[in-house]
């Protein structure tokens, strides 16, 4: 898969994964999100921090990048899916606007934003969205065994 490229695809099932979700109403609650993913992914002994956390940062930065992208581009409800096992990890973003078509920015220097989705397809083992039951869902997907594929493109 291209890492820049976002495929229309559904995202992969992650077996024996707990399932936390959030509704986001506003950019404000992103960061208690953020610290109850941490607690979670401690739970799972992958927060940073542990010996083996490779997979925990860029999955926290994914989590935000999609979530403030769902808030900003979005429309209401925006919803936070995380899946965590302990050898995968899963976030879906969903907001309800199907029309939207997640897209990545190009041409623009870094420091003028909107590279949070180039970001996203290089960390991550895989990434993707659809459509689904009226929402448009934007998801991003490591796998331990495969960690880093996406990473140093």
């Amino acid at each position: 898969m291209d890492t820049d490229a976002w495929e229309q695809e559904p995202s992969p099932e992650v077996r024996g994964g707990n399932i936390w979700s959030w509704d986001i109403g506003s950019a404000s609650q992103l960061a208690a999100m953020r610290a109850e993913i941490r607690g979670l992914l401690q739970l799972a002994h992958l927060a940073p921090g542990d010996s083996d956390d490779s997979l925990a940062e860029p999955f926290l930065l994914a989590v935000d990048e999609l979530a403030s992208n769902g808030l900003r581009h979005g429309c209401q409800p925006v919803r936070a899916q995380v899946i965590v096992s302990r050898s995968e990890l899963l976030v879906e973003v969903s907001d309800a606007k199907p029309a939207g078509v997640p897209e990545l920015v190009t041409g623009r220097r870094p420091e003028h934003g909107g590279m949070g989705l180039l970001l996203v397809a290089r960390l991550s083992t895989a990434h993707g969205w659809l459509r689904m039951a009226g929402r448009k869902v934007v998801w991003a997907y490591w796998c331990r065994s495969r960690a880093g594929a996406g990473q140093g493109a």
